[in-house]
């Protein structure tokens, strides 16, 4: 049987082409495990992050495979190819939550103000805090601070409007302030 040399030894390039351009089915199905392999541990972290969820993070991994190899022909190289797996991941894990949820309603509209961090408080703790936040205000809050999306990105995604979005993150922000400050005192 033919092994390709270990992923981490192939580059991103090489690995999207063995994906594609394999003569037979068995070295396709190992180019796209040595893809897998690469990725599955960082996706995976980001889809808990999203989904709160074991088994729908597994869910969404697992579709955002499927997507990246039916459309690994359209990868152009113009990002690196984790952060197009992401971006995937990002948008399965959202659309598997919305599945499970909804998005708490809010009228109050708050400042961005940054969250006041207890001294002592571990990163395990403050992990907890943040999944503990309503699924949406979860999942804007991560998209945005933890991310690095924009508001009129995090919009597009969510199919809700940027005002939305902002003011999810301000309500997630006002709650882990609270949580935070009444687990701390």
């Amino acid at each position: 049987m033919f092994r390709l040399a270990p992923s981490s030894d192939i580059s991103e390039r090489d690995l999207v082409e063995r994906c594609l351009s394999a003569t037979d089915q068995a070295t396709q199905r190992l180019a796209q495990r040595q893809l897998y392999e690469r990725y599955k541990r960082a996706m995976f972290s980001t889809a808990y992050r999203i989904t709160n969820d074991y088994d729908n993070a597994n869910d969404a991994l697992q579709d955002a495979f499927v997507a990246v190899f039916r459309s690994l022909n359209l990868f152009t190289f113009q990002s690196t190819l984790g952060a197009w797996i992401k971006t995937i991941v990002v948008r399965n894990a959202i659309r598997k939550q919305q599945l499970e949820s909804r998005f708490v309603g809010i009228d109050e509209v708050t400042h961005d103000q940054p969250i006041p961090l207890p001294d002592g408080l571990t990163g395990a703790e403050l992990d907890t805090a943040i999944r503990t936040l309503p699924d949406g205000a979860r999942t804007i809050f991560l998209l945005a601070e933890v991310e690095g999306y924009a508001h009129r990105e995090i919009a597009d995604m969510l199919n809700i409007s940027e005002g939305t979005s902002k003011s999810q993150l301000n309500y997630a922000r006002r709650l882990l302030r609270q949580r935070l400050h009444n687990d701390y005192q």
